[in-house]
């Protein structure tokens, strides 16, 4: 297969630093486009399989499924994009398009498995690699309009954070007269509350501690809850329609399924590392529901950076330079990121 080189950083192996390196990318087929990358969005499970913590990974790994960029070439079966467009890649770059779940647009639940962006195998045998690059080349299907309402850098948390949360406010009916509540008020959470502010809903932070409470009213949280206060989730017994859970850690689920009304559910974003147990009661007792949930489908992506356009929302980030990659790492599994490192892909 023909290709070419672009320059790139990489885990050459399970939890070394990441390095400057050159990757190989492939020359434009039919309905492929070419994109040249201005930013890249740090995500949590970068690190996470950087580290091999979600099972065997693939080395050298470029990570990032956060991307950012413009337009530089189209394939010649290619009419919806031209060069220049601003545009966006999220967490998959193919699925089989076939399945029942292909066919209504939710692509991320291909019963085939879809292709991820790094750290995966294409139909063309060959591995994917991320955003920590300065070009990627995307089939045309899985590829954003990126609208001019957001800034190109803090857009591109939005292809993962943004859309792993808007996906289930959106399906679990978050607006007016619904009380949500976002646990966790990191890189995930942050943009959930902005969101679901957005869409109308009554929000509420719940957090470990006090050191946010600011951040969440500016955010847009109505109301803030220190939960490691003595009796704080008992006072919410029976409040909230949904719960979006955005932390990785274990939790005592009962005590927060409880603060759910009838019909409520919990809908789960974080991927704890060890299995998780409840007392089925906590369900049963009020027709409580707790859920998974991944990204949204290219469909459902694209109605989020709409919407996020309109509303004038991108995320919290800092922008550092590519030299600083392995320093971010740390310092997102330290919480010391308010709330999304992003790199200045200029930089590689």
């Amino acid at each position: 297969m023909s290709t070419t080189s672009v320059p790139a950083y990489a885990a050459p192996a399970p939890s070394a630093p990441l390095e400057r390196t050159i990757i190989p990318r492939r020359e434009l087929r039919e309905g492929d486009i070419l994109i040249d990358i201005k930013y890249a969005g740090i995500c949590h499970s970068d690190i996470h399989q950087v580290r091999n913590e979600w099972g065997e990974g693939i080395f050298p790994m470029v990570p990032g499924h956060e991307i950012a960029g413009v337009v530089a070439e189209v394939g010649p079966g290619v009419t919806d994009f031209s060069v220049g467009d601003r545009v966006g890649v999220g967490c998959m770059v193919d699925s089989c398009g076939e399945c029942v779940n292909c066919r209504k647009g939710e692509e991320q639940y291909c019963t085939a498995g879809n292709i991820p962006t790094y750290n995966g195998i294409g139909k063309d045998g060959e591995p994917t690699y991320g955003g920590y690059s300065t070009q990627v080349v995307v089939d045309h299907k899985f590829v954003l309009r990126i609208p001019h309402g957001i800034s190109l850098d803090e857009a591109a948390p939005l292809l993962c954070a943004g859309i792993t949360t808007y996906s289930p406010l959106r399906h679990w009916n978050a607006g007016p007269g619904r009380q949500v509540a976002v646990l966790g008020l990191g890189g995930l959470g942050h943009l959930a509350v902005k969101i679901a502010h957005a869409m109308g809903a009554e929000v509420t932070v719940l957090s470990h501690s006090e050191k946010k409470r600011e951040d969440a009213a500016k955010l847009g949280a109505d109301h803030y809850v220190n939960t490691s206060v003595e009796g704080a989730l008992e006072a919410l017994a029976g409040k909230f329609d949904v719960i979006v859970n955005t932390v990785s850690a274990s939790l005592e689920l009962d005590a927060y399924l409880a603060t759910l009304t009838v019909d409520g559910a919990m809908a789960n974003v974080g991927a704890p590392e060890k299995p998780v147990s409840l007392n089925l009661f906590s369900l049963i007792g009020g027709r409580r529901s707790l859920a998974g949930s991944m990204i949204g489908g290219i469909r459902e992506t694209q109605e989020m950076l709409d919407f996020c356009a309109e509303h004038g929302i991108g995320a919290e980030i800092e922008l550092i330079s590519a030299d600083r990659i392995n320093e971010a790492y740390d310092r997102v599994v330290a919480s010391d990121v308010r709330y999304r490192f992003v790199i200045d892909t200029a930089t590689i």
